[in-house]
């Protein structure tokens, strides 16, 4: 069975909730986050910071006081690991029991080669004190302890400490205070219901696989295991060996955007459901890098054409966009990439510039698409108004 690129971009953004126009009535933002599976936290703030940039795009009234409640107030969601921090849905609580205790093992040997010594005999220092005095941030502890330079990965012993607590699960994140954690017992943040259940390794292993793939709607065996990022490579090749003897999931031909072809798994009713579906609505959409539909760099330009990588980490000088540049979907397409930031003390948010994909023409029908996007994310970013600087519009 083959499907093809249009249907199959239809379906991923179906999955990713990116195929219907803001203007229609948005699910709670609790299913949203359901939806989506996971949403990515960074701290970079040139416009937004990720996991907010990530709900706007595709909620129109999306407030982030409600992300706050919902994580720390009525705690239907929670923040843990995927790939990367993310923000999850509490019922998701249970599968994580088994993370903990592979993190803690696969960890182990890293950190001891990547941290300074001293942080293990810290584990019931921090517990005791928590216990006692309450939740904690890092600046709250370790005092005494020599201090790095401040570079990200560069922490003092105590730091490190509630890193581990908190990725083996001793400890949860009950609040950030600004963007800095706040550490408190696991048993304080998760409610009991959450807490008390539990499935059994393979069970782990089945919901991992399987909800990958409604996730995305199609995946091979790499992306399986990388959705979650908590199996081993051998886990997911039996998986998928056992789905499709039973015909849980079936063996399809994947088109790309350039005509080439690759093998996939998908549900037996993958491509029906594919060509039952609306199409995308043409909406033009300023995205996060750390979109959940482009976390996969190699599967967005496979489906999209798109080549697409963060400039954070290269010199200024090397860089071929910039410091920090958005995708911009319309429709099912994504037709290029803007470098804007707020100016907040200024009340300006600029744009210094925009690069097309190659065919992709800024017309009048265009450009109101795109100043109707950017006047709405003036405001979001703690702007009143958006200016675009000389020279703005690049060559593609």
């Amino acid at each position: 069975m083959v499907l093809t690129n249009p249907l199959a971009r239809r379906l991923f953004l179906h999955r990713h909730a990116l195929a219907e126009p803001l203007s229609a009535p948005a699910p709670s933002l609790a299913d949203l986050i359901d939806r989506l599976g996971f949403v990515q936290v960074d701290s970079i703030n040139t416009v937004a910071r990720a996991h907010h940039m990530i709900l706007f795009s595709r909620q129109r009234a999306y407030d982030p006081q409600s992300l706050k409640t919902l994580l720390e107030g009525d705690r239907k969601l929670w923040e843990h690991w995927t790939h990367d921090a993310s923000i999850l849905p509490i019922r998701l609580h249970t599968h994580w029991q088994h993370r903990f205790d592979r993190d803690a093992e696969r960890l182990r040997g890293n950190w001891k080669s990547w941290f300074r010594d001293g942080y293990e005999a810290q584990f019931e220092t921090i517990l005791r004190r928590i216990e006692t005095d309450g939740p904690v941030t890092s600046s709250d502890v370790g005092q005494g302890e020599a201090r790095g330079k401040g570079g990200w990965w560069d922490w003092h012993p105590s730091k490190t400490a509630l890193e581990w607590l908190w990725r083996t699960g001793k400890l949860a994140i009950s609040r950030r205070d600004g963007f800095q954690k706040v550490y408190d017992l696991t048993d304080r943040v998760i409610p009991a219901q959450h807490r008390s259940g539990s499935v059994d390794e393979a069970e782990m292993v089945d919901w991992a696989c399987a909800s990958a793939i409604d996730q995305l709607g199609f995946a091979d065996a790499k992306q399986i295991r990388a959705y979650w990022q908590c199996l081993r490579a051998d886990e997911v090749k039996h998986w998928v060996a056992q789905a499709l003897r039973r015909g849980q999931i079936i063996e399809i031909e994947l088109a790309g955007a350039t005509g080439e072809v690759r093998r996939a798994y998908a549900r037996p009713d993958t491509l029906s459901q594919a060509a039952a579906l609306p199409e995308v609505a043409p909406q033009l959409r300023i995205m996060s890098p750390f979109d959940p539909a482009l976390r996969d760099r190699d599967r967005a330009e496979f489906l999209f054409g798109f080549h697409y990588r963060i400039e954070v980490f290269v010199p200024e000088a090397k860089r071929l966009f910039g410091y920090y540049v958005f995708p911009i979907l319309e429709g099912d397409r994504l037709i290029g990439r803007i470098d804007m930031k707020a100016f907040r003390d200024q009340g300006a948010l600029r744009v210094r510039g925009l690069w097309p994909e190659k065919g992709v023409k800024f017309g009048v029908g265009r450009m109101k698409k795109l100043e109707a996007e950017l006047a709405r994310w003036a405001p979001f970013s703690g702007c009143d108004r958006v200016e675009f600087l000389d020279g703005w519009l690049r060559d593609a």
